[in-house]
């Protein structure tokens, strides 16, 4: 932020001492506002603030991982979800849709009663979220905050936007609300991809401690035999973190309150 304003302060500076190079200053404005387009539409970026892309060192000399799954909780395939993790004895991080858990609380206790953890995803998932200003990002963030710590009994302190989409208004709202914006080191795309394999290779390929994985078992996608990608994938995924030599861990434990 504070080289955007410095681009917009020599552009004007420029159009204040020679005025007849208002087509240089003009071309400086259009080129910073790209770059803080461009900023909001790079998940992994943090270059609008902190974003946590990999686990803290101390969890890397740990060879943790975190497997995070986003947009439940659903009806159908959360439970399917915690079945396959009980069965691998691993801890995941639910990042829910404060209206979807608010439909189905009861999916929520299973989630935190299972020793997993439930972060914020905002109230309503809204697809043009990172189009708002400061007054639509708190409302979609605190909202599903409060609906989330009603149901869970737990703040959540970590909070991931729509696709990993922002813009340079989302900082200081998380600031605010003591979130730390996350979203992931590698995803598999299995919102759309249907083939398992796909997405397994995508969230195993260089897989190595400190990532931060990223699955769906909201809005997921089918396989050629109608099964949730991520029921399908999972158990391969968990085996294959587990032979690198890896523990999987939800975001809290990774990063404990001090």
């Amino acid at each position: 932020m504070l080289f955007q304003l410095a681009l917009h302060a020599a552009a004007l500076w420029l159009l204040v001492i020679s005025p007849q190079k208002w087509g240089m200053a003009l071309a400086t404005v259009v080129a910073s506002q790209l770059m803080l387009m461009a900023a909001g539409l790079w998940p992994r970026s943090t270059c609008l603030g902190a974003n946590l892309v990999r686990l803290p060192a101390a969890a890397v000399q740990r060879g943790e991982v975190a497997v995070t799954i986003d947009d439940g909780p659903d009806p159908e395939v959360t439970p399917q979800v915690l079945a396959i993790l009980a069965q691998h004895g691993v801890h995941a991080t639910f990042f829910c849709i404060g209206t979807r858990a608010a439909a189905h609380p009861e999916l929520c206790h299973c989630i935190v009663a299972a020793g997993h953890r439930i972060e914020n995803h905002g109230a309503r998932h809204p697809t043009l979220l990172s189009l708002s200003g400061p007054p639509g990002w708190r409302r979609e963030i605190s909202e599903g905050q409060q609906i989330l710590q009603r149901i869970t009994g737990q703040t959540p302190r970590f909070y991931r936007a729509v696709a990993g989409l922002r813009n340079p208004f989302l900082a200081p709202v998380l600031h605010h609300a003591g979130l730390q914006l996350t979203s992931w080191t590698r995803r598999g795309f299995d919102t759309r991809e249907r083939d398992p394999e796909k997405v397994l290779q995508r969230l195993t390929h260089s897989l190595t401690a400190g990532d931060i994985l990223l699955l769906h078992d909201g809005n997921t996608a089918r396989t050629s035999v109608g099964e949730a990608v991520i029921v399908s994938v999972l158990p391969k995924l968990l085996e294959a973190i587990r032979s690198r030599g890896l523990t999987p861990i939800t975001l809290n434990d990774a990063l404990p309150v001090k």
